[in-house]
């Protein structure tokens, strides 16, 4: 009798305040799965649907959920009232739009009161959101810390050649 896969154990939970933030939000999930690292996006407004912000944290403890990102633009208190709700490693991701271009959702991100952190990313720093995410990970799951060595490994090569190699790669595609 064939063995029933399971899906993978997720790890990130990935929370945006709006279904127009997925495009970039989807870059967070692409760059954890390169990494083996599983998660899922949920989209939940820290105003607009708070219940279902706090449902899904509940969620995230039962299942042992181990980062929690919160990606929101504009007012962006996202991350914010989900670090207020869990001691799970929280991270900000502050997306761009509106007036400011994303400069007033950073500073809502970054701006937390003491003993409620948010490690925040670069405005749009989706890559660097799963990168974080995978560098606490890789604390407690020696497979990830191999995987973001690779990583590092394929990204120091990439930048270790000569601008005609470099040239020479564009030209054949």
């Amino acid at each position: 009798m064939a063995k029933k896969k399971t899906a993978p154990k997720i790890l990130v939970g990935i929370l945006t305040g709006s279904p127009n933030d997925l495009p970039t939000v989807v870059k967070v999930r692409d760059t954890l799965s390169e990494l083996g690292i599983a998660s899922e996006i949920v989209v939940a407004s820290a105003h607009r649907t708070p219940d279902k912000v706090l449902n899904y944290i509940e969620r995230a403890h039962k299942e042992d959920v181990q980062v929690l990102i919160g990606c929101a633009g504009v007012a962006a208190h996202l991350a914010g009232v989900i670090a207020g709700h869990t001691r799970l490693p929280v991270i900000g991701l502050p997306l761009s739009g509106g007036v400011m271009s994303g400069l007033d959702a950073l500073l809502s991100t970054v701006q937390m009161p003491p003993g409620v952190p948010v490690a925040t990313v670069a405005v749009d720093g989706a890559k660097n959101a799963a990168m974080l995410a995978a560098r606490i990970l890789a604390l407690k799951f020696p497979e990830i810390n191999n995987a973001l060595d690779l990583a590092a490994k394929k990204e120091r090569a990439r930048y270790d050649q000569t601008a005609n190699e470099a040239l020479a790669k564009l030209t054949q595609k």
